[in-house]
């Protein structure tokens, strides 16, 4: 397998593991209806908890699927700023990056 080939397969990995832990979020989110005014203090301090998690999980999902179209589209570890590739180590750490690391600077 080449190093394309393998950062499709962990992209589209992660992308799995992201999709189903916010199934598990929104599945907690959904489940709280205590009467309990602690409980409901402590469970809504955990709901902003999972928001977060939630909207960051999002963001992530967001820059897997347009990495997983550049790769469709035969542009994926090309700088969509200026058009510069995309150094091989910064793709090892940022597979979804679309800037090299001059443009992200």
């Amino acid at each position: 397998m080449d190093s394309h080939t393998d950062r499709k397969a962990q992209l589209s990995a992660r992308l799995g593991d992201l999709e189903a832990r916010l199934g598990a979020i929104e599945v907690e989110l959904d489940s709280h209806q205590s009467k309990d005014w602690e409980e409901m203090a402590t469970e809504r301090e955990a709901d902003e908890v999972l928001e977060g998690l939630g909207t960051s999980g999002q963001q992530e999902i967001r820059k897997i699927k347009a990495a997983l179209a550049r790769m469709e589209a035969g542009t994926y570890g090309v700088c969509t700023k200026c058009g510069a590739d995309i150094a091989e180590a910064r793709l090892d750490v940022l597979p979804y990056t679309p800037f090299c690391a001059t443009c992200a600077a």
